[in-house]
């Protein structure tokens, strides 16, 4: 009998294995719950960032349409995704990269907006060229394709930008050649929108901190 009672008290207790059963519950749903609140805080942060990132673009656009009101009222320029297009029409004739003097006025009158915006956002400004798909026209020994029309479109627009007064260090050219159309090629109206030149203000590149240059010096 004293055997049996020994077994008895030797035993552990049924409360305390349901004791050690709740706490492991209970710290389960602590963490899930802490999990729920970090999901939670990350989704509403990255909300967050969205929201601001929206107003920056939007306060963006908005300082570029006050910088060229006057040419965007006149119908000279448009302006689209933070991009100012010009009818290559206006700038030049087809097949040529020689500025007509419609568009070299224009250009002009971008420079001075064009340079306090940039100032103001420490950023660069891309001028891009662009055709349509038509290839070269037989008998011209200027430009190989329409790769090469387009950069000596986009480098003519630049050295303009820079005679009139912007600095070389802010503007650079690009090249698309008949690549990117807006509108489709299908027609002369199509075309005519997709040869074109834009020019984009970019953000700057980060310069190399500190760092790099000590293990350069050394």
């Amino acid at each position: 009998m004293e055997e049996l009672e020994d077994g008895f008290s030797e035993a552990t207790p049924i409360w305390a294995i349901f004791g050690d059963l709740m706490s492991a519950l209970v710290g389960v749903f602590v963490l899930l719950l802490v999990w729920a609140l970090g999901f939670q805080l990350e989704l509403a942060q990255s909300l967050e960032r969205e929201v601001e990132k929206r107003q920056v673009e939007e306060q963006r656009r908005m300082a570029l349409e006050q910088a060229l009101a006057d040419p965007l009222a006149a119908g000279r320029v448009t302006l689209r995704d933070g991009r100012i297009g010009i009818s290559g029409s206006v700038l030049f004739s087809l097949n040529s990269d020689e500025l007509q003097p419609e568009g070299r006025e224009l250009l002009r009158t971008l420079v001075g907006p064009l340079k306090v915006y940039l100032d103001q956002r420490d950023q660069l400004l891309m001028v891009s060229g662009f055709t349509d798909d038509l290839p070269i026209q037989h008998g011209n020994n200027r430009y190989s394709d329409n790769w090469q029309l387009s950069a000596e479109r986009a480098l003519t627009v630049t050295r303009a930008l820079i005679e009139d007064g912007m600095p070389p260090a802010m503007v650079f050219a690009a090249a698309f050649g008949a690549q990117q159309p807006v509108v489709s090629n299908q027609d002369e109206k199509g075309r005519s929108q997709n040869r074109r030149v834009e020019m984009a203000p970019v953000p700057r590149a980060k310069q190399q901190g500190n760092e790099a240059q000590s293990s350069d010096d050394g």
